[in-house]
């Protein structure tokens, strides 16, 4: 995208917006600002501040974008598990499994030649900075390679999820794909709620860095505080409570009643005089916590992220242009379908994968957590019935919040556009010699492919850039082996322009000579303040005092700065924009202003990196957990092939195992283990989450571990002094993947329940390396 092209291009709002000289001086303005703030000639505190977030920053949008390929993986393993599980999948398919398992080997592959790699540069410049060609594409593609593409586009193409050009371009990108899917829309009601491929681009958003560090911020301390109380049973659910109540009474007269039978319809149980006086205090107090989570989420309004309101804003302006009839209430009602039901409600149902919590909650916190989002997602929604009936008596909370929830996604959707910005970003853009991004053979080839596929529809006219650079371009390679998969560092340019390197030819047309002198002269001037930091402290500043100071110290950079200021300033005052018999004190004051605001910026600046590395924290450890996760599949896939060969052989379990392209005879099965854990060992490693055992009697508590063969396990629970296991539970492998795949993070021994996840993990830490 040329410079020229920027300025006239349909849509673009800078041809009229050039004509404006206020503008113009503030755009100036920002841009020298801007090139204060991050001079790097300067090594202050502030500087120093300002790389060590640089630096967090670039870390956070990286490891995102490894989380969202693990998680990708996971997903798809999960898939292909059920299958193996159900002994349905063929060899050559077992393979294709294993390779999702493979470490990239950045020995092995190739790099494409320099002129494909130049074409490919030109490309995805083009790609990323006319973000219209990306949003017809997310439109076009199929449910099924949605996440591939958002894979390049969020985490790749737009990967620096802290920059604001290329986060603007992001967001210029999703209005596209909005806008249109409100155009094809067929029905209100239908609107952004059915799983489509833009619907999962939303959530994907939702997931970088700023969305975790958000919900991190404003929901952990909430949603920690409610699941430290494990006994809390707030179900209101009348059948569940009504079978609560009954067991309670076996329990404790070692018989029922006649007059309290099981399995009575729900009618029956929610007339039950006792059921209704065991849930009307429940009610009161889910209210009252149901309350307290949404006044959390209204008073942190400030700190959702921008580009999150952004969006927000967009549902509504879409929504009263295409359904000018729709009310205030139904237009709230599709703003909170994508805060609530894809920002908030799945960090507060399932916080463990947000990594808000350490571990599943326990079971009646569990509960009370899913009826919470129930709540606020009614809220939100607003609908007229409730899908299950007993959720009809938390209508008082509904009721009582109606108003305020609308003020709230109003006031969410009232952020400024980012357009003036946006065309400045690309000034900046244009400037900057570093404009590159890290990205897979695969994604390259993978985005080639999409767009061939789909070019007459992306670009029907062959004098069209995307067009010419694609021709040239030619077939797209095929996918490379996942070991070959190398990443490389793609440098962005256009072969449309001469880039420019210096921001004031980008600005001369419009802004006079005099207003950039000024500029650049206040902006040394903040420079050369923070770089001798004794002479911040002297107001009001003398700046031909500093000036001089500077040109006589022994620092070649400042000598060069405080001479070319000192000239700076005496064409300034023979063109008559400063006074020096006033002190310059127009400039004066500008630059003490402009320190002031510097100053301001270090303390947002710590603050803000103090923020970020415990979302950089939370990223990792999410990482870590997904490792652990691939790392029982293999556990997994290795006692398949096992399995696999003893049925091929005969009844000893010996059969014919390859091992690296070689056939060997395996030594018949060897049993594995025990290995002894304490009640206190598990319960402090999150792997028991319930226990039933008396306090008093844990000390006593031990469970032993066997593999007598691969994937199977024996876990015993024994008391100390007696000789026999009090309870003895067979595991296979396959079943709590299955249990994993399916969502159903508990195992119940009867005496205790455990964390799946981590009994996985166990098993694997225990037995894998044996």
């Amino acid at each position: 995208m040329s410079f020229t092209e920027t300025a006239s291009s349909p849509g673009s709002l800078s041809s009229r917006r050039l004509t404006n000289r206020n503008t113009n001086r503030y755009s100036v303005t920002a841009l020298f600002s801007m090139a204060a703030e991050q001079d790097a000639d300067v090594d202050d505190e502030l500087a120093r501040a300002q790389k060590r977030l640089r630096e967090l920053k670039a870390r956070i949008s990286a490891q995102s974008k490894k989380n969202f390929v693990l998680e990708r993986d996971v997903r798809y393993l999960d898939s292909r598990i059920a299958l193996l599980i159900q002994n349905r999948m063929a060899l050559d398919e077992q393979h294709e499994v294993e390779k999702h398992l493979e470490e990239v080997d950045p020995t092995e592959g190739y790099y494409p030649d320099d002129r494909k790699i130049q074409q490919y540069s030109n490309l995805f410049f083009l790609l990323q900075s006319e973000p219209r060609h990306i949003a017809a594409l997310c439109r076009l593609v199929s449910l099924s390679e949605i996440d591939t593409l958002l894979q390049t586009v969020m985490f790749t193409l737009y990967g620096n999820q802290y920059e604001s050009r290329e986060e603007h371009l992001l967001l210029t990108m999703f209005q596209s794909v909005l806008s249109a899917q409100f155009e094809t829309a067929t029905e209100f009601g239908s609107l952004l709620r059915a799983n489509t491929p833009v619907s999962r681009m939303m959530t994907t958003y939702t997931r970088r860095g700023p969305g975790q560090s958000y919900l991190k911020s404003v929901l952990a301390d909430r949603i920690n505080s409610l699941i430290e109380h494990k006994d809390l049973n707030l179900e209101i659910n009348p059948v569940k409570v009504y079978e609560q109540m009954v067991n309670q009474i076996e329990e404790e007269t070692g018989s029922l009643p006649a007059n309290l039978p099981r399995g009575v319809p729900p009618e029956t149980a929610s007339t039950n005089p006792d059921v209704q006086a065991i849930i009307a205090p429940r009610l009161t107090m889910l209210m009252e916590i149901a309350n307290s989570f949404l006044l959390t989420i209204i008073d942190s309004m400030e700190s959702v992220p921008y580009g999150i309101r952004w969006i927000c804003k967009q549902i509504r302006s879409l929504t009263r242009r295409k359904y000018p009839e729709a009310t205030d209430h139904a237009i709230c009602s599709l703003i909170g379908g994508f805060f609530f039901l894809r920002f908030i409600n799945p960090a507060i149902v399932t916080p463990q994968a947000y990594m808000l919590v350490e571990g599943v909650p326990a079971k009646h916190p569990r509960r009370t957590l899913t009826l919470i989002a129930k709540m606020l997602q009614n809220l939100a929604n607003k609908p007229s019935y409730a899908k299950e009936a007993y959720m009809i008596t938390l209508h008082p909370f509904v009721e009582n919040n109606k108003q305020r929830i609308n003020q709230f996604l109003n006031n969410l959707c009232e952020v400024g556009d980012f357009y003036d910005t946006l065309e400045m970003d690309q000034y900046m853009a244009l400037s900057k010699k570093d404009l590159l991004i890290h990205i897979t053979l695969n994604e390259l080839y993978n985005t080639h492919s999409l767009i061939l596929q789909h070019i007459e529809t992306l670009s029907p006219n062959d004098k069209q850039h995307l067009r010419i650079l694609t021709d040239e371009l030619g077939a797209a390679p095929a996918q490379v082996p996942r070991k070959e998969n190398r990443t490389i560092e793609l440098q962005l340019y256009s072969r449309w322009e001469t880039p420019i390197q210096d921001i004031q030819t980008a600005l001369m047309d419009s802004v006079s000579s005099s207003d950039m002198l000024y500029m650049e002269a206040k902006s040394i001037f903040v420079q050369l303040v923070r770089s001798l930091p004794h002479l911040a402290d002297k107001r009001p500043y003398n700046l031909a005092a500093i000036a001089e100071r500077a040109a006589t110290t022994k620092d070649a950079t400042l000598v060069r700065k405080g001479i070319k200021v000192k000239e700076m300033l005496r064409e300034l005052e023979e063109i008559k924009v400063v006074d020096r018999t006033d002190g310059y004190k127009l400039m004066q004051e500008e630059v003490s202003a402009e320190l002031v605001h510097l100053g301001n910026l270090k303390e947002k600046v710590i603050q803000e990196t103090k923020s970020l590395e415990s979302v950089y924290k939370t990223i990792c450890d999410h990482n870590n957990y997904l490792r652990g996760q691939l790392e029982q599949y293999k556990a997994y896939l290795q006692n398949v092939r096992l399995n696999a060969s003893k049925e091929k052989g005969s009844t000893t379990g010996v059969g014919v195992v390859t091992v690296g392209g070689k056939e060997r005879k395996p030594q018949k099965a060897v049993v594995l283990g025990p290995y002894r854990f304490t009640h206190a060992q598990l319960e402090k490693e999150g792997i028991i989450v319930e226990s039933n055992v008396p306090d008093n009697r844990r000390p006593n508590i031990y469970f032993n571990i066997t593999s007598p063969t691969p994937g199977t396990f024996i876990i015993a629970l024994h008391y100390k002094g007696r000789e026999k296991a009090i309870l003895e539970m067979d595991l296979k492998i396959d079943d709590l993947l299955e249990k994993q795949k399916d969502n159903k993070h508990l195992l119940d021994l009867e005496y205790v329940q455990l964390n799946v996840p981590k009994v996985l993990a166990l098993l694997n830490k225990v037995f894998a390396k044996r």
